[in-house]
């Protein structure tokens, strides 16, 4: 399952927002019923998740986390305590709850934006910072793949056959 895109939407009075329809197929596609929602741990987003890749990042933290450590418990506890059940209903909306909406500052434009197997719903307008400078985002991208994963060392560059 993997969501791509970036589109712009429009939540109602209610908080009330279409899923976009492309998002929507992969969900079908997938034979998903279930959405969670909750707050993104580091930005002021909100992230959906599909029923299956919820239970796997929750199965995920738990393997990380003792049951007899105070903090691991508290961790455990705020992470999926913190979230929402979402239905879409026959049309194909879904109710933004207004506590979600203040959090990340969701008045009425929205934008959803497909991350891989999770779409993230952030306030539209110019104030919205989802992604980095572009310059910046090309440096980053630069280091992250010349490096080698497993001794986050650089890679050896192949030569090139056209220099001397």
């Amino acid at each position: 399952m993997r969501f791509l895109g970036n589109i712009e939407a429009k939540a109602d009075s209610k908080g009330r927002v279409f899923l976009p329809a492309g998002f929507r197929k992969v969900l079908q596609a997938s034979g998903e019923d279930q959405i969670v929602m909750r707050k993104d741990v580091f930005q002021d987003c909100l992230v959906l998740y599909p029923e299956s890749v919820w239970n796997e990042q929750v199965d995920m933290l738990r393997s990380k986390l003792n049951r007899w450590n105070k903090q691991h418990q508290q961790i455990y506890r705020q992470f999926v305590s913190d979230v929402e059940l979402v239905n879409l209903d026959a049309s194909g909306r879904m109710l933004i709850p207004r506590r979600y909406q203040q959090l990340v500052g969701i008045t009425q434009e929205v934008r959803f934006l497909g991350v891989g197997d999770t779409i993230e719903i952030w306030a539209g307008g110019k104030d919205s910072k989802p992604f980095m400078d572009a310059e910046d985002f090309g440096k980053a991208l630069e280091e992250l793949m010349v490096e080698d994963p497993l001794t986050t060392q650089p890679l050896s560059r192949p030569s090139d056959p056209l220099s001397p």
